[in-house]
């Protein structure tokens, strides 16, 4: 009996599914999708002049300046989309239909309506929101939309979205997390900021802690051949893919007004106000200033990697991470807001230190995390890394890290930069988080540079941000305490120590939640 009824509950849902997806528009089987290229890097333009300038000056090598103020990282993309001539391509994880959103849309508009081409890339699982804005965008003459790894209906409903998954989880699991802009081929930047209101503390709720590099010279190039690798995959579908029915009351035009109507509402906010004291600090890759050069390599996943069925190193960039980190002779730093380590890279790390190098490691406190079930994976291995020699510090949920240049409405921060720093010379910035998911399921992008100057910036952030004020720093009890052996947090409040028997600033509820996700066999999938 109980048989038949899982039979009858699978035609079931599989019928109420059909029935979902037979009311959305669905992907056309004809469509066009002319490949194209990155255009030569701009050599006519200002910023051009100026960047060969720079570049002559450090040869073979790349500069880079790091984005750690999260309105910097806003301004310096509006300043970009704004000086370019000839093109922009845009790749993304998340490009929210919010107020950032759309002031970064708009400068893509009107940069296509002073004759840039306009290439936006975006991973389709958080995009349904935003589709008309894609859409009308889209319509433009001088801008292409493709969403990658797409559902197969548009505007589906929360049941057809299940369904599919049902369907086809294999496929729908992988997700493109790059993040990329590159502006005249000349300037890219690259880090783990997706485009929205979190990542530019411009949130009401929480907001990201981020880096973002701007880089110049030889590593450009390489940024634009792997956008291109993945504009043209296969896996990359044309929005006009999908048949719409809301193109002809929310088109191009509209969508002119709309966001040229919201964009003079932006600048005249607290927000854009506060921003205009931070801009004379160099926001723009354009903008006279110090940069750290050194040799530089971008790592990419191939766009291959959403369809294996196993593992295969030479699709991902993992191996060269590890590449990277098995040189440490000294320290090795990470940074990482999903951090999972599982059984394997645990030892990895522990041996590592077990050779007297420093092993650090910042991550989010289950009261800072937007993933609870990212850190009942987490917390699995937690024990292991101290008794190994790891050092683990865990951001705390406060607003001391928050801009320091206007009062704030974000109800506190959470860690979403991904960095490594070897032996403070050489650095990782990019996309990928240090767990299972980032490693064999999304496809991830990063930077990978020679630089101690760099590396010494990167450090300071690492150390600003697991000061005692600002991060638990996790410990094993030693022995000879009644207590010998268990885990303690340990920060400071107003200059006093503080000490923490469990997960600090967490409900009873938040906890037991914690407890019982990691009894289900789902650490594969975060």
């Amino acid at each position: 009996m109980s048989c038949m009824l899982r039979r009858m509950g699978v035609l079931v849902a599989l019928a109420i599914g059909m029935l979902a997806l037979s009311a959305c528009d669905s992907l056309r089987a004809h469509y066009v999708k002319h490949p194209s290229n990155a255009l030569a890097p701009a050599t006519n333009t200002a910023s051009a002049r100026y960047i060969r300038s720079e570049l002559d000056q450090h040869h073979d090598k790349s500069g880079f300046r790091l984005l750690v103020r999260s309105t910097n990282a806003l301004m310096s993309r509006i300043a970009l989309a704004d000086h370019a001539e000839h093109s922009l391509d845009l790749q993304y994880y998340i490009f929210d239909n919010d107020a950032t959103g759309r002031l970064v849309a708009q400068r893509l508009l009107l940069a296509a309506d002073r004759g840039v081409r306009v290439r936006l890339l975006l991973d389709d699982i958080n995009v349904n929101d935003g589709i008309d804005m894609l859409d009308a965008l889209n319509a433009h003459p001088n801008i292409e939309v493709r969403l990658f790894n797409p559902f197969h209906t548009r505007h589906p409903s929360w049941l057809s979205k299940v369904t599919q998954f049902l369907l086809h989880p294999r496929r729908l699991n992988r997700r493109m997390h790059n993040k990329s802009f590159i502006a005249d081929n000349n300037v890219a930047i690259v880090g783990g900021r997706n485009i929205g209101n979190a990542y530019f503390d411009a949130g009401h709720g929480t907001n990201f802690r981020d880096l973002d590099l701007i880089a110049i010279g030889p590593v450009v190039k390489e940024a634009s051949h792997a956008f291109d690798e993945y504009w043209n995959s296969e896996y990359a579908y044309p929005v006009t893919a999908f048949p719409s029915k809301y193109a002809s009351h929310y088109d191009l035009a509209k969508l002119r007004v709309d966001l040229t109507r919201e964009a003079r509402t932006f600048a005249q906010s607290d927000y854009a106000q506060s921003t205009l004291e931070e801009l004379p600090y160099g926001p723009s890759a354009d903008r006279a200033g110090a940069w750290f050069w050194g040799p530089a390599m971008l790592v990419a996943d191939q766009p291959e990697k959403i369809e294996t069925s196993r593992d295969h190193p030479r699709l991902r960039i993992g191996p060269q991470i590890k590449t990277m980190t098995d040189r440490a002779q000294k320290e090795i730093l990470f940074i990482s807001p999903y951090f999972i380590p599982g059984d394997t890279y645990t030892r990895y790390l522990t041996g590592i230190a077990s050779r007297g190098v420093s092993v650090k490691v910042l991550t989010n406190s289950l009261a800072s995390t937007d993933e609870p079930a990212v850190h009942s994976a987490y917390s699995r291995y937690r024990r292991a890394l101290l008794e190994g020699g790891v050092q683990l510090y865990e951001l705390r949920p406060s607003t001391k890290m928050k801009r320091k240049s206007a009062p704030g409405t974000s109800s506190g921060v959470s860690l979403h930069a991904k960095a490594i720093v070897v032996d403070r010379q050489l650095v990782f910035i990019g996309s990928m988080n240090m767990d299972e998911r980032s490693k064999l399921l999304n496809t991830e992008m990063g930077i990978i540079i020679d630089s101690p100057a760099l590396a010494e910036a990167v450090t300071q952030f690492f150390d600003n941000a697991t000061r005692p004020a600002n991060a638990y720093h996790v410990v094993l009890i030693k022995k000879g305490s009644p207590h010998a052996g268990r885990m303690q947090w340990r920060a400071s409040d107003n200059g006093k120590p503080v000490v923490y028997g469990h997960d600090p600033k967490t409900s009873v509820a938040l906890r037991m939640e914690v407890k019982l996700l990691k009894l289900l066999p789902i650490e594969g999938l975060l």
